[in-house]
């Protein structure tokens, strides 16, 4: 397969939000940018309600029945679809063994801060008791019934929504995700964010203004320092219990930085953390397979990790490494 780096990028582009954008149009052309009638390798997709959300389910011909990922998806905070991450989230399905659940979860600015992340908790509230009683009745009379395992993934601005959602979680539903997987997570949307302050900071998608105008669409300037918003904030106790974090991104991404950040501030609260970098790949690479051999390299890894484990990791190349939920607005 032959890289087609010009087309790749154009597809990318779709994904990133800024001032020049029309929200209509931008949602418009995310969607028929990266939708297919088509899924990959047999992968079959069904609609069912978790906790009053409408959510893709997407299940491959051979998967664990104790697995399954829920998916949050990026898109500016603006856009994004289960339409749209429909085929990528199959592909995901299909490399790691596990049903893959998407939530149409609702999006600013109709909806800002913090609607979405009440829509992931209450996914994540059926979803979890469904997979334990699921479990229970599947066991064999006199064995142990299996434990759920529970893998959170998202890209993009998606991941600032995992990170508030996973901030408020009791730790004992915390220890039950067995991983956390991000795809070119948006950590700092603040102010203070360096690509926001540094002058002409840009790499081939992503600059200062998708970022800024991102967030003015999603929330308040001055929310935009919480950790519920930025996780680069996060506090020590935040970070206590965090489920273990696998981070994959290209290493021509100006997120990269904060990505290095975040890494550092997980594994000194005694967390684990990797940070999978890809050499001379752009922000989202993953969704662009059919231009890019990379794609397909990277979540073949991806399926390595959900099915054995951080463990493994190891021996993989990484850079820099060394009521069931709280109130977002009131709560301790």
């Amino acid at each position: 397969m032959t890289n087609d780096r010009k087309g790749a990028l154009k597809k990318l582009k779709s994904l990133c939000f800024s001032s020049k954008s029309n929200l209509e149009n931008f949602r418009n052309n995310l969607d028929s940018s990266f939708s297919s009638y088509f899924l990959p390798n047999g992968v079959e997709q069904s609609e069912y309600n978790y906790g009053g959300i409408s959510c893709d389910v997407l299940a491959p011909e051979i998967y664990a029945s104790n697995r399954v990922m829920l998916y949050i998806h990026g898109g500016s905070f603006v856009g994004g679809s289960r339409k749209s991450w429909r085929n990528f989230c199959a592909s995901l399905a299909s490399k790691c063994f596990c049903r893959v659940v998407v939530p149409e979860f609702r999006l600013a600015p109709e909806n800002p801060y913090p609607a979405s992340i009440d829509d992931i908790q209450s996914v994540f509230r059926a979803l979890f008791t469904e997979e334990q009683v699921s479990c229970s009745l599947n066991a064999t009379e006199g064995e142990k019934p299996l434990v759920p395992e529970i893998i959170i993934a998202a890209d993009g601005s998606g991941a600032s929504l995992v990170c508030a959602f996973l901030f408020n979680l009791r730790e004992r539903y915390r220890k039950c995700i067995k991983n956390v997987v991000f795809f070119s997570p948006w950590l700092n949307v603040s102010p203070d964010s360096k690509i926001l302050t540094t002058k002409r900071m840009s790499d081939e998608l992503i600059n200062g203004d998708v970022l800024r105008k991102s967030s003015m669409m999603y929330t308040e300037t001055e929310n935009t320092k919480l950790p519920f918003v930025s996780p680069i904030f996060a506090t020590d106790e935040q970070l206590q219990g965090f489920p273990p974090v696998y981070i994959q991104m290209g290493a021509k991404e100006i997120l990269l930085e904060d990505a290095k950040e975040f890494t550092n501030k997980l594994i000194e609260s005694g967390n684990k953390c990797f940070l999978d970098v890809w050499e001379n790949m752009m922000f989202m690479f993953q969704m662009a397979d059919e231009f890019l051999h990379e794609s397909h390299l990277a979540l073949d890894r991806i399926g390595q990790i959900v099915t054995q484990n951080l463990a493994g990791l190891e021996e993989i190349k990484i850079e820099n490494q060394p009521k069931l939920e709280h109130s977002l607005k009131s709560e301790a």
